[in-house]
């Protein structure tokens, strides 16, 4: 809706508007795209206008949807559901990645993962058995392990000292 507001305000005549993409009826100017793209920043958004960053930008959306599958994705591959979502083979994706965010697709991953623990334990609705669970970590004790390597705390401790350690996950 943010988006579409932007876009109303600007004049703009658009086709279709959803997660992350905008379908245009006609190309817009230099000076409608600076606009827009002036008035998103301000709602902390941003354009996409490259092929390289829309790809980026659609693994990193691949990425948050394997991780929401939870204990699901155990019998799907990151690679294998990226490829599946876009249609490049991996390596290329992966070499893509790595070489713009400066980490691998597998590091993100990691990454969103922790912060969604993070948010579960800030949440304090599920024991950490469930949170290993919706995360999809074998175990309490990887999940534990694979925490304290990323944040140098364990997950108790973390919970302790609460939601001022936490990003949220398209901040990361």
């Amino acid at each position: 809706m943010t988006v579409e507001n932007i876009l109303d305000k600007n004049h703009l005549p658009v086709s279709n508007v959803s997660l992350g993409e905008v379908e245009l009826e006609r190309k817009l100017s230099d000076e409608e795209i600076k606009a827009v793209d002036i008035d998103l920043r301000k709602v902390g958004f941003e354009l996409i206008d490259t092929r390289v960053n829309k790809i980026i930008e659609d693994i990193k959306q691949a990425v948050l949807q394997y991780l929401n599958l939870g204990m699901d994705s155990q019998n799907l591959k990151l690679s294998t559901f990226i490829t599946e979502k876009i249609p490049y083979d991996y390596s290329y994706l992966s070499d893509l990645f790595s070489s713009i965010e400066g980490k691998t697709i597998e590091q993100y991953f990691i990454l969103l993962r922790i912060e969604k623990v993070k948010e579960l334990l800030v949440y304090d609705q599920l024991s950490l058995t469930e949170i290993s669970y919706q995360t999809g970590f074998s175990s309490v004790h990887h999940l534990s392990s694979q925490f304290k390597k990323v944040t140098g705390l364990t997950p108790s401790h973390f919970k302790k000292i609460g939601i001022q350690k936490r990003r949220a996950l398209d901040q990361t």
